[in-house]
C-alpha cells in the first residue's frame, strides 16, 4: 500500500487515469439519479430524435432515451465484466497454485486440460457454450470464464514454480509451517503484481467479448439495457440515426482505452520483475 502511494505521487498518469476510472464508476453508480428519462419507457410519439434538451443524445426506434441508456447499459456491461474477471482470476489463480505447488499427477491433469481449453478458438467455444446453454448475460459470462481461466492458470504456475525455489520458502517449510500458511503467507504476497496487472490489462478485452456477444444476440436481451445490445439494435439504422450505433459504440471505446491505459500504468507502478504480461510470459 505504501508503494502504491508513493508511485502514484511520482506517476501523474496513473492518477489521472485512476481518477478518470473511478469517475466513470462513480457515474456508473449514480446512474439512476442523473438519467434523464427510464431507459425502459417507450415514447412513440418521439422515435427517433436527434439531439435535444430533453433527450441530449437522441432517442431511439422505440423513442426510448439514448442517454439513459447508455448510463444503465454501462451499469450492466461493467457489472459482468468485473463479475467474470473475478470469476476467472479466483478460479484460475487457484488451480495454477494447486498445479504449481503439489506437480506430479494433477499438475498434468491441470495443465492438459488447461491446453486443451486454449486449442479452442476463444469466442467460438463461447458461441458454442452459450447455444447450449441458451441466450443470457449470465451464461455469457459462464461461457467466458470457461475459456478465460487457463491464461491466470498457467501464469500462477509458472509464479508457484518459482518462488517455490526460493530459499525462504525452504526456511519456512523447514521451520514447521503448513502448507496453506506457506502459500497465502509467502507464495500469494509475491506473485499479486503481475497477476493484478494481468486481469486490469484484461477488462478491455472482457468487455468487448460480453459486448461482442450481446451483438450476436447471446447475451443481454431486449429491452434489457446493454452496450453490445445496443449496438445490434441500432445496426438496421444506420443510415437513418447512426447515433444509435455510435454513441454505444463510443462508451464502449472509451471504457476500454481508459482500462487498458490504467492496466499499463499499473504495471509501471507494480513493476512485476517475474513476468512480461505484453511479451507473452516472457522474462523481461
Amino acid at each position: 500500500m505504501n508503494k502504491l502511494k508513493s508511485a502514484m505521487k511520482h506517476h501523474r498518469l496513473f492518477s489521472a487515469l485512476l481518477a478518470l476510472a473511478l469517475l466513470w464508476i462513480a457515474f456508473i453508480l449514480i446512474a439512476p439519479l442523473i438519467a434523464p428519462h427510464d431507459p425502459l419507457a417507450t415514447d412513440f410519439a418521439h422515435v427517433l430524435l436527434l439531439h435535444s434538451a430533453e433527450y441530449p443524445l437522441g432517442t431511439d426506434q422505440l423513442g426510448r432515451c439514448v442517454l439513459s441508456r447508455i448510463l444503465y447499459g454501462a451499469r450492466t456491461s461493467l457489472s459482468m465484466t468485473f463479475l467474470m474477471i473475478g470469476i476467472v482470476f479466483v478460479l484460475g489463480v487457484a488451480i495454477g497454485m494447486v498445479s504449481g505447488f503439489f506437480g506430479g499427477f494433477s499438475d498434468t491433469v491441470l495443465m492438459r486440460l488447461c491446453d486443451t481449453l486454449m486449442a479452442f478458438p476463444g469466442i467460438i467455444f463461447a458461441i458454442a457454450v452459450v447455444g447450449a446453454l441458451g441466450p443470457g448475460l449470465m451464461n455469457t459470462v459462464i461461457a467466458l470464464a470457461v475459456i478465460w481461466w487457463t491464461k491466470y492458470a498457467r501464469v500462477t504456475r509458472s509464479l508457484i514454480v518459482s518462488i517455490r525455489q526460493k530459499e525462504y520458502i525452504a526456511v519456512a517449510a523447514l521451520g514447521g509451517a503448513r502448507y496453506m500458511k506457506i502459500v497465502f503467507h509467502y507464495m500469494l504476497p509475491n506473485m499479486l503484481s503481475p497477476l493484478v496487472v494481468m486481469a486490469m490489462l484484461d477488462v478491455g478485452g472482457m468487455l468487448i467479448s460480453i459486448s461482442g456477444l450481446s451483438f450476436l444476440g447471446l447475451g443481454s436481451q431486449p429491452p434489457a439495457p446493454e452496450w453490445g445490445a445496443m449496438l445490434n439494435e441500432g445496426r438496421k439504422y444506420l443510415q437513418t440515426a447512426p447515433w444509435l450505433l455510435i454513441y454505444p459504440g463510443l462508451a464502449i471505446f472509451c471504457t476500454v482505452l481508459i482500462f487498458n491505459l490504467l492496466g499499463d500504468s499499473v504495471r509501471d507502478v507494480l513493476d512485476p520483475k517475474e513476468i512480461s504480461l505484453h511479451s507473452g510470459g516472457r522474462k523481461k
